[in-house]
């Protein structure tokens, strides 16, 4: 910190200014002296900023703060002695905090402090001491094995691929009717965990499992992200799992006495569909369990009373006139009824949740990743007799491409192989926490485990070709990771459709599977076919499949004309002369002039020959 004297400085608390101090460097020391010894709230943080010449003091909630050791003298506060006590458990950390040892900053006291990483680092200038190494990194990226070795852009992949993994969300899975959940079938605990990950208990809601994975290509179907899986570990369980979806119906009381209820909808019903539709339902309008289903199924059948009141009297006003409002199974899904509940609203209205569950086994372009930010999909399941295999005859659950880690720099994936595959051999778990042991020490330890049991040091094996039976030229580094699988499935994405709505305004097709939409045919599409030259197909989908408009326009005005069905003539806006052109133009396009005439401008558009 700066010693030179400084003009009055503002004093800031909670970013609200209070007035001006002459020495803002005595005030921050005696804040924060007071701070340690209790008679301030050690939820406080002062900062000082010689930029601004100001004296921030913050005690508002929301802050992230984070524990740090104080250093005085170039000493740190958590004496032998005290480590000791904390050991036998005499004392605690909260002690720590009273007693003035270890202090809690926020991101602008941060900017006065001179972190030292561990006690060889500590100078004179030193302020305050890292309780962990490993504490640098977030929660997430400290579950991850060997996060040190990985590049800074694979942890936040991490940590999106985290949330996305397939697991035990909740061990009462069955009892909860969630909208839409995953359980994988057989998860696991990593063969190499991190101390985050112990002291968390997230063995307890697992979300991935361990698999053996080779270092190899595999005759091009695993280029770049791709990844090849043995048929017999898919056959046996691997990443296999269940998909819950459920839908809710409830009765709705309208004002004027009306309500809708539960039950099969007769044909005479505004809206009915079908009697195909509603045939697997029961004499109550309520699917049973343990049906099978596929889309456009009924599930909840039910009537309503009309919108408007108009409609409600029926033929000679003697019914009352419905309509269909049942609840069907939206387009692409199936599965069978898992469980139906009956259930009432705080109103006394009656709901009805049917939860549906749908079998998840890998196919190709399902999407898989290991805690290194690794992601593949799917290319290829391969029967066991054609996969390569050691000579112990391993054959490998997964196979990635070489190629995918110097590029990406996580070589914490192959530390996790190497670890995983000495702690498989040994029967113990690891441990890979951030910072623990240097790698050179680690790969020497992981070494000589695997050396004990017969293997090559560095985890390397002859492997032989399943297809010709032939060993391969060069060893292959193979080992155990653990991978989650992603809730990215292809059979949630696939879609398939000759024809479909369209929009009423630009009259393109709708977007969106749920909607029954096309697939986007966007920029980079359009350029590939560009590149080949191939306009005729460009204009077929652009234009001939999407919103081809054929529209009159005047010679004389260049506007938009239109046809007079009573008259049976041509029609100008603007002028009578009767002399029109047929032209074909995208309707956004006739959209567009509409919307340029509404600011009063006048589009004209010439014709050549």
């Amino acid at each position: 910190m700066p010693s030179k004297k400084i003009a009055a400085a503002y004093v800031y608390l909670n970013g609200k200014a209070i007035g001006t101090v002459e020495n803002p460097l005595s005030l921050v020391n005696e804040v924060r002296a007071a701070r340690r010894k209790g008679i301030v709230s050690g939820e406080v943080n002062v900062s000082f900023s010689e930029k601004l010449n100001s004296v921030s003091i913050n005690a508002d909630r929301g802050r992230i703060r984070k524990p740090y050791i104080i250093i005085e003298g170039g000493k740190s506060k958590l004496t032998p002695e005290l480590k000791e006590r904390l050991k036998n458990r005499e004392i605690n950390f909260n002690y720590l905090i009273r007693n003035g040892v270890i202090e809690y900053l926020d991101a602008e006291e941060e900017e006065n402090a001179l972190v030292a990483l561990d006690e060889g680092a500590i100078n004179e200038r030193t302020t305050h001491l890292e309780v962990d190494i490993s504490s640098i990194f977030g929660f997430t990226v400290n579950t991850s094995p060997f996060p040190e070795h990985n590049s800074l852009a694979r942890h936040a992949m991490l940590a999106n691929f985290t949330k996305q993994a397939q697991g035990l969300y909740a061990t009462n899975f069955n009892q909860r009717f969630d909208s839409r959940a995953y359980i994988l079938f057989y998860p696991q605990k990593p063969v190499v965990t991190t101390a985050a990950y112990d002291t968390a208990k997230i063995t307890t809601h697992p979300s991935g499992q361990n698999f053996v994975v080779a270092l190899s290509t595999y005759y091009g179907y695993n280029m770049a992200d791709a990844i090849v899986l043995n048929r017999a570990a898919v056959d046996r369980g691997l990443g296999r799992s269940i998909f819950y979806k459920t839908y809710v119906d409830e009765e709705r009381r309208y004002p004027g006495g009306q309500k809708d209820k539960f039950k099969i909808p007769q044909a005479t019903a505004d809206g009915f569909m079908g009697e195909h539709i509603y045939s697997k339902l029961s004499e109550d309008g309520i699917i049973e369990p343990e049906m099978e289903v596929s889309e456009g199924d009924a599930l909840i059948g039910k009537v309503a009373p009309p919108r408007f009141l108009e409609e409600n009297i029926g033929a000679g006003g003697l019914e009352e006139k419905m309509r269909d409002d049942s609840t069907v199974m939206k387009t692409g899904e199936g599965g069978v009824v898992d469980s139906v509940v009956f259930t009432e609203t705080t109103g006394a209205t009656k709901i009805v949740k049917v939860r549906i569950r749908s079998l998840k086994t890998p196919e190709n372009g399902d999407k898989f990743a290991s805690r290194h930010g690794q992601k593949g999909v799917v290319a290829l399941i391969v029967p066991p007799e054609d996969m390569p295999f050691t000579a112990e005859g391993v054959v490998p659950d997964l196979l990635l491409n070489p190629h995918s880690i110097p590029t990406r720099l996580t070589f914490g994936h192959l530390l996790e192989m190497l670890a995983g595959k000495a702690g498989a051999v040994n029967g113990k778990v690891l441990d890979g926490t951030a910072f623990s042991e240097k790698g050179t020490d680690r790969i020497d330890n992981y070494g000589s485990i695997l050396e004990k049991h017969g293997f090559e040091k560095f985890g390397n094996e002859i492997l032989y070709d399943g297809i010709t039976g032939m060993p391969f030229k060069s060893v292959l580094f193979n080992g155990v990771v653990y991978y989650n699988r992603l809730y990215h499935m292809v059979s949630n994405k696939i879609q398939v459709r000759s024809r479909g709505k369209v929009q009423i305004l630009t009259h393109q097709p709708t977007e969106g599977k749920a909607r029954q939409g096309a697939l986007r045919f966007g920029e980079m599409e359009r350029d590939a076919l560009i590149g080949y030259g191939a306009s005729l197909l460009i204009k077929e989908r652009l234009l001939d499949q999407s919103d081809r408009a054929e529209v009159l326009i005047c010679k004389e005005c260049g506007s938009i004309g239109y046809y007079d069905h009573i008259k049976k003539a041509m029609v100008c806006p603007i002028d009578k002369s009767g002399a029109f052109e047929e032209v074909e133009i995208s309707y956004a396009f006739k959209v567009l002039l509409d919307e340029i005439r509404s600011l009063h401008i006048m589009p004209s558009i010439k014709l050549k020959e």
